[in-house]
Parts: C-alpha cells; sequence; structure tokens
C-alpha cells in the first residue's frame, strides 16, 4: 500500500486522501477539521475564504470582540465566563496572600448540559467529592437585562416524561374505532390545557417568576410507518419543569390519571425524573445568605432572588445536603444563554472578576457551623 505523498504519487491524490480521513460523518461530524482543511488550502492558493454560520454574526468560536467591546461565542454567558471569573478572583486572592478560615474549592464537571448524569451526579457520591467537606456552593445563574443581578435559592424539578399509545391498527382509509392516535391526541389535549392553565398564572400574576410554576412542552412525536397505514403505537415526549411547591407524589398520579382518561393501552414512562427539590435559605439568619448578601450590598448590588426556572447541578449539591446559590454576575445583559449570538460586554465580564474577589472571601470567612463541628 502506498504511504501518504509517496514517491509517484499525484499531488491532488494526496490531497484528495487527506480530505477523505476527516471524519465527516454523523451525528458527530468534526466539521471545524474540514473549515480548517479548506481555509488551509484557500491560504496555499491565495484565495478569500468567509465561513458563514447560520443565525450567528461571527463564527461561535471564535471568541470575536466587536468595536463596542461585546465578545460572542457559545459559552459567553453560559458559563465560561464564570469559569474564568473564578479564576481571576482566585489569582488576584493568592497575589494578594490572603488566606482564609474556609478553602476556595473549584471544580469543572462534564455533562451538565445533558443531565448532569455523568458528572456532578457521580461526583457528589465520590470520596473525593466528601474530602473537600464542602458547606457551601456557588453554581450557575443567569444574566438580568436590568441594573439588577439575579440570584437563584432553588430550581424546578426536571420530569422527561414519554406517553406510549397503543391502539387497533389498519388502513388509512377506514374509519377505525379506538386508534392509537385518537388516544394519544386526548393525553396531549389533557397536557396542554394544563400548560395553558399554568401560563395564564404566570401572565396574571405579576409577582410571580417563571421558576415558581411548572412548564411543560411537547418535544418529540413518534409513530407511523406510511400515510395510508394507521400505527398501533405512537408516542408524546414532553419536557416538564416542576415548581418545588409541588407535591411530586400528586403530580404523578395526575399524570396517571391523564393516560387512563384516554383509554385502556396508555402508559407513561420517565428519561428524566428529579424528585429531591431543596431550597436554599435566604433570610439574614442563614450565615451563608447573610455573607452573600452582605457583600453584594457593600458593593451596591441590588439581588432578585429567584428560582431557577430550568435545571442546573446545583440540585445534586442540594440533594446531599450542600447549600447552593446560582450567581452569574451578568446585569443589564440580555439573557442569550443557548441563543443565537450569545454574547456578553468586557465591561461586564471584568466586573465579575472584582464581584467575585469581594464574594469569595465573605463566603470563605463564615465561621464554623454546628452542624460541621
Amino acid at each position: 500500500m502506498a504511504s501518504e505523498g509517496s514517491e509517484g504519487e499525484h499531488p491532488s491524490v494526496t490531497l484528495f486522501r487527506q480530505y477523505l480521513r476527516i471524519r465527516t460523518l454523523q451525528p458527530e461530524p468534526d466539521y471545524g477539521a474540514a473549515v480548517a482543511f479548506f481555509e488551509e488550502r484557500a491560504l496555499q492558493l491565495g484565495l478569500g475564504c468567509q465561513k458563514v454560520e447560520e443565525y450567528w454574526s461571527h463564527d461561535p468560536f471564535e471568541a470575536f470582540k466587536d468595536a463596542d467591546g461585546y465578545i460572542y461565542g457559545r459559552g459567553a454567558q453560559d458559563m465560561k465566563c464564570v469559569s474564568i471569573q473564578y479564576l481571576e478572583a482566585v489569582r488576584r486572592l493568592k497575589a494578594e496572600g490572603h488566606r482564609f478560615p474556609r478553602t476556595i474549592h473549584l471544580t469543572f464537571v462534564p455533562d451538565e448540559e445533558i443531565g448532569g448524569h455523568q458528572g456532578m451526579e457521580l461526583f457528589v457520591k465520590r470520596p473525593e467529592f466528601q474530602a473537600l467537606r464542602a458547606g457551601f456552593a456557588l453554581d450557575e445563574g443567569l444574566a438580568n437585562p436590568t441594573d439588577a443581578f439575579t440570584v437563584f435559592y432553588s430550581e424546578r424539578s426536571p420530569w422527561w416524561v414519554r406517553v406510549t399509545s397503543t391502539g387497533k391498527p389498519g388502513h388509512g382509509s377506514r374509519f377505525i374505532e379506538d386508534t392509537a392516535a385518537e388516544k394519544l391526541h386526548k393525553v396531549v389535549s389533557s397536557i396542554l390545557a394544563f400548560r395553558e392553565k399554568e401560563r395564564q398564572r404566570l401572565q396574571s400574576d405579576p409577582q410571580l417568576k417563571e421558576g415558581a410554576v411548572t412548564s411543560v412542552n411537547l418535544t418529540i412525536l413518534e409513530g407511523g410507518v406510511a400515510y395510508n397505514v394507521v400505527p398501533a403505537t405512537m408516542s408524546a415526549s414532553f419536557d416538564f419543569r416542576v415548581a418545588p411547591d409541588v407535591d411530586l407524589k400528586a403530580f404523578e398520579g395526575q399524570l396517571q390519571d391523564w393516560c387512563q382518561e384516554a383509554g385502556e393501552g396508555v402508559t407513561f414512562e420517565f428519561a428524566q425524573k428529579w424528585t429531591e427539590p431543596q431550597v436554599t435559605p435566604t433570610d439574614d439568619s442563614d450565615p451563608w445568605w447573610a455573607a452573600f448578601s452582605g457583600a453584594c450590598r457593600d458593593m451596591n448590588l441590588t439581588l432578585e432572588p429567584e428560582i431557577f426556572p430550568a435545571a442546573t447541578d446545583s440540585r445534586y449539591l442540594r440533594a446531599v445536603g450542600v447549600p447552593a446559590l446560582g450567581f452569574s454576575p451578568m446585569n443589564r445583559t440580555p439573557i442569550l444563554l443557548h441563543d443565537h449570538d450569545e454574547r456578553l460586554h468586557e465591561s461586564v465580564f471584568l466586573r465579575g472578576i472584582d464581584i467575585y474577589t469581594r464574594l469569595l472571601p465573605a463566603l470563605a470567612s463564615v465561621p464554623v457551623l454546628p452542624s460541621e463541628s
């Protein structure tokens, strides 16, 4: 077998073989390598080359900074910004020679975006985590478009539910009774009616925030093999985010009732089901909140405590008894996590380092609590 670039091989063949070696097969194509390959070819040939990212003004991994100081990139808000702010705050504190009664640990844990099942969920069970003897944790928050900073003391429970309906199959030209689609439609209607009720409750009460109500979205519909074949099985998948004050046992019973009311052969199963919602105290009698809010007050930061509308790794920490607050120091900033043109202004980023440089010493100086002695 001839090696790449071996004597006698045409350079065009060598180039062809180089391109073939780039793994572009789905579902995980290495498009970055393919783009780099063509950029290099364009440079060699003296050709212009422009990358176009759909819906993005700039390459989401270029970290482009515009003339106004906005830095564009996937992770600019969620949450590569906070990772670097932590590191820079600790660097400053170390350079200034500070020492505190408590140890500051930084954890960089994978898989949060897909549930944390191979990340924080496992880590809190490991002896390495136990050895940290963690008393309190900071985790991610969200940007706030106003002058205030949002801080999250709890979060909704993610329930990913797949409803499966079975019924009589047959030819698409007939009026078949008791079909899977008819029964599934009843369940979908019941769940979406509940969704509308929660949406109206949120909109009618200005005091309520999104995290205080239960949301649900129909995200996947499956079933059928042909236009003229009535399928025996169909399914619908839903993303529920259950508010922390909901009776979870009763809510599961409601899911069961919706399925039973639709008819025989309708069942549901969980792809994800969090059943340990916890609330971190936000009153001044709590030493952690007193330290956190006191430091913010000293910096003239206005705090807006809320329930996080989605799910973070904080739920695993709270479940093992570690109080946690979700906080990303971004105000006067639109919420753009997971969005196109996710960006953060450099002044907001730099101020976040200043904020953590004040917050971390306050939290690391909380005296030993009776529960820790």
